[in-house]
């Protein structure tokens, strides 16, 4: 692949207003300014062409507005809510199960099934973008789905469950009378303590990531990178050791020393990761004959 790697660029590419951080904002952001650093040529035309083509309002045109398109239409869409994660019990695993059975993708990719998981979500979408008789709206479509699902994929919480919504009913106390759920510390307050800024922040991982990095990263496919999110979860975002179940009167949690610490450093590898694959995918996709040159 190709790797054009100028700061400017990612400045470029961020230039337009930011909203606070969020994994469904920053992080999604950050993941789509790294994967467009690794993207050939030919694959960037690709996708500012089928941006262009792509009048839907709900978000700014660009590559990093689009990157949270699908969090913005699932708002009032909640029938591709089950799409952006997998919850893959920590106590007995079973992806299969998590993924409802991997069910027969409809046509095109954008009708569902409801019940489904981001891994299948995720290979429909791609398939219909490398498809170039894929209509221009549905293509588009699949270009927005797969920007948001790779980063989602590789968010721990996205990926795990332990009886407890992903996370989302376990309370964490931050100091004073702030409180977040554990799933939305891994969605935003883990995110933006790394950096506040998504421009800073994708300037910084880009100049991180070694060669060597991004050669292992490429390896595997959607699948063994749920697999890794997922044991990122178990031992790691869930070694608060909150009790599994949603228990509504149950008193916010206090973070365990050396949680943020640990949660920022997961946090800095998962957008790297996410970044370099969602390039892998994007080239393989929109510029097979370079893509296949390459390995």
């Amino acid at each position: 692949m190709v790797v054009i790697g100028a700061a400017s660029l990612l400045l470029g590419l961020l230039a337009g207003p930011q909203k606070a951080g969020a994994w469904g904002v920053e992080g999604h952001q950050v993941v789509a300014a790294l994967a467009w650093n690794y993207l050939t040529p030919t694959t960037r035309h690709a996708v500012d062409a089928i941006l262009a083509s792509d009048h839907d309002t709900i978000t700014g045109p660009d590559l990093m507005s689009r990157s949270i398109w699908a969090d913005v239409w699932r708002r009032t869409h909640p029938e591709t809510g089950e799409w952006h994660f997998v919850d893959i019990e920590i106590d007995h695993p079973d992806l299969a199960a998590a993924c409802h059975g991997f069910p027969t993708s409809s046509v095109p990719a954008s009708t569902g099934p409801i019940k489904d998981c981001v891994i299948d979500r995720l290979d429909a979408f791609d398939h219909e973008l490398a498809d170039k008789e894929t209509s221009p709206d549905e293509r588009a479509l699949a270009l927005k789905y797969v920007v948001h699902f790779v980063a989602d994929m590789h968010q721990p919480l996205h990926a795990a469950d332990n009886h407890d919504k992903g996370g989302n009913c376990v309370r964490l106390a931050l100091g004073g009378p702030r409180t977040v759920n554990l799933h939305s510390y891994w969605d935003t307050v883990a995110v933006s303590e790394v950096d506040p800024n998504a421009q800073h922040l994708a300037e910084r991982l880009f100049h991180e990531i070694t060669t060597s990095q991004k050669q292992e990263w490429e390896q595997g496919d959607p699948k063994a990178w749920v697999q890794q999110s997922f044991e990122l979860a178990r031992t790691d975002a869930y070694s608060i050791g909150s009790p599994p179940g949603c228990q509504q009167d149950a008193a916010p949690m206090a973070l365990p020393p050396g949680y943020d610490a640990m949660a920022r450093g997961v946090v800095t590898e998962q957008l790297k990761k996410a970044g370099v694959r969602l390039a892998l995918l994007l080239n393989r996709a929109l510029d097979p004959a370079t893509f296949a040159a390459a390995r």
